[in-house]
């Protein structure tokens, strides 16, 4: 890749080819459970480059600004979220939740100075669990998310956040890389609860020479990851198992499911262009997650993540307590003795580990890809077609929530049998669907 595509790709401020795209489509911002009270503590963010600031009004309405007073350039951080608006501390101006300055009181009755003193915000749904805002043209907003997990009642859905330190692209090449279960993860879901005791895990295992075809699709990509399945006498495969992930065009990935544990997937937000929100969703289209299931997520099982202790009295960093500061814990003996691959123990952990050790933004003029790279070049296209395309007055992918109705799959099929055509009726328009897992 030359210097000029890379950095198209991962550059997201406002402005920039790829940020005006991400501005096109709902933006996860932060939980809904962060800024679980009316009136309570506004709670800072960053996204796409810009320092924002959430909180939840008087009337219980989600709400996202800029963290800067128009006035004097002060956070907001510090003001009283009292009355449906945040008020500075500095000299009292008072903003609502349309970013609307309500307040002046240096001023009063000069209805053009509350005018000039307005701040940037923006529309923010909940959805998932999850506050979402819309920061691109108020003309321009979509129809809301509609990933399946967006539409279930909270007591089917688990999201947590985590910041990894690195530009989202390398980010989401590796939730698009069903690739490197067979490596990095072998061991790993041998022993995690979430994963752990299905019949996937001996095909994963027993040919990490995945071969990949990739369907371009209205939501994205759909790419499918054959392996041989079992072996008859003449130590031949008579069928395949797939592992068919999807890329729901422009951030969110679906996890290939294993056996009866619960679906999964990812959202990958920039934060700016060297660090990224990394979101984990588990979830069950057909009941609610069951209070165990809930008590592995909480504790960092599976997808999920321990936090790093923030000293007393500050917010949270939402980094893993397992991070580049401390080389994730790794263990040598652990990797000697074929219990973790890596040594680092942990799913996200393990992912955060070497896609965090290529840089803040990976080199990729230097890389030599392989042909299970196949997926990562295609969405990389995507993404940068979509974005010179809008330069240009084309509309992007995606954009109808309907595209959106879609599932990941294990599955075995007959060796003769193409998976496309059946991918099409199984796993797309998937409300009252059957799930299909190993």
């Amino acid at each position: 890749m030359d210097q000029t595509t890379s950095d198209l790709l991962t550059q997201t401020n406002a402005g920039a080819p790829m940020g005006d795209l991400m501005r096109r489509y709902w933006v996860p911002i932060l939980g809904s459970d962060e800024i679980k009270e009316p009136d309570g503590a506004p709670v800072r963010v960053k996204i796409l480059g810009e320092k924002l600031l959430a909180f939840r009004d008087s009337e219980g309405v989600a709400a996202l600004i800029s963290e800067f007073c128009t006035h004097r350039g002060v956070s907001l951080f510090f003001g009283r979220n009292e009355e449906c608006g945040i008020r500075c501390s500095y000299h009292g101006l008072k903003f609502d939740r349309t970013g609307a300055c309500v307040d002046v009181p240096s001023a009063k009755g000069q209805e053009q100075v509350m005018e000039r003193m307005r701040i940037k915000a923006y529309p923010c749904i909940e959805r998932g669990g999850i506050v979402w805002a819309f920061m691109g043209k108020a003309s321009e907003q979509p129809e809301p998310p509609a990933l399946e997990w967006c539409t279930l009642p909270a007591s089917h859905v688990f999201v947590s956040r985590r910041l990894q330190q690195s530009n989202y692209l390398q980010a989401i090449e590796g939730g698009i890389d069903t690739a490197h279960v067979s490596y990095v993860h072998k061991y790993e879901v041998d022993i995690d609860p979430m994963h752990k005791g299905v019949k996937a895990l001996d095909y994963i295992k027993a040919d990490g020479n995945v071969v990949f075809e990739i369907e371009k699709s209205a939501h994205g990509l759909t790419m499918y990851g054959r392996r041989n399945g079992d072996l008859n006498s003449e130590g031949i495969a008579d069928s395949y198992y797939w592992r068919i992930t999807q890329f729901v065009f422009p951030w969110f990935t679906l996890i290939p499911p294993f056996g009866d544990h619960s679906l999964g997937g990812h959202v990958w937000v920039p934060a700016d262009d060297e660090n990224c929100w990394a979101w984990s969703i588990n979830y069950r289209p057909d009941k609610p997650l069951s209070e165990h299931e809930l008590g592995e997520m909480k504790a960092g099982f599976g997808i999920h993540v321990k936090y790093e202790e923030p000293p007393a009295g500050q917010p949270m960093t939402w980094r893993p307590y397992k991070n580049k500061d401390n080389d994730y814990l790794i263990d040598r003996q652990a990797q000697k003795d074929k219990r973790s691959y890596s040594g680092i123990f942990g799913f996200s952990e393990q992912d955060a580990s070497l896609q965090e050790s290529m840089g803040p933004i990976q080199d990729r003029t230097a890389e030599r890809l392989l042909s299970t790279d196949k997926g990562i070049v295609m969405a990389r296209r995507m993404l940068q077609e979509a974005a010179l395309g809008l330069a240009n007055g084309i509309e992007p992918p995606a954009l109808a929530a309907a595209s959106h109705s879609v599932r990941a799959a294990g599955v075995m099929l007959p060796k003769e049998l193409d998976p496309k055509p059946w991918a099409r009726d199984k796993i797309e328009n998937v409300a009252g669907k059957p799930i299909y897992s190993i």
